[in-house]
């Protein structure tokens, strides 16, 4: 969360004219409630199964982009539907950076804890052997939304010439 996949998703997808879709905001359209309520409603469990769901649901589709919440990679059927369906880009950021881009966001559940700087870390070290298998990880810490599309459209543009 705070690496700008939401923000980096829908620019790359309107510039490869592909759809866009944040995979959190159709959880909450299809549930009829948001994040934070599910999660404190039904449990984080309970948000992880619509959650596969979802996702298995957008992999059928073509030229999408789908952003996905950064708690995914934790189910392993999840990645290799990421993976068989398309690429798997993982953007991450330092923690000062995630922690300043979510200082004011309530509708983040992991988050909301007395200590939310000391959770992104825990989230991060927890995290990390499953982020590690993604096809190319970006740092979006230091650079602006449209360097991190230019990289990214770099590489799948190697990546379809390397199919060839």
């Amino acid at each position: 969360m705070g690496t700008g996949k939401s923000a980096v998703g829908r620019e790359l997808a309107r510039k490869k004219k592909w759809f866009f879709v944040d995979l959190d905001e159709l959880i909450e359209l299809k549930e009829r409630r948001s994040i934070p309520d599910i999660f404190s409603g039904s449990g984080e469990p309970y948000f992880r199964r619509v959650e596969r769901q979802v996702l298995k649901e957008v992999a059928r589709e073509h030229k999408f982009v789908v952003a996905c919440g950064g708690g995914i990679v934790i189910n392993k059927d999840n990645i290799a539907t990421m993976k068989d369906s398309g690429v798997v880009i993982c953007l991450k950021a330092c923690v000062d950076a995630i922690f300043a881009r979510t200082a004011q966001s309530a509708h983040r559940p992991l988050l909301n804890v007395p200590e939310p700087k000391k959770q992104i870390e825990l989230l991060l070290k927890l995290r990390a052997p499953f982020y590690a298998g993604a096809d190319k990880t970006i740092d979006t810490s230091k650079i602006p939304v449209q360097q991190v599309v230019a990289r990214i459209a770099r590489f799948l543009a190697q990546k379809k010439a390397a199919k060839k």
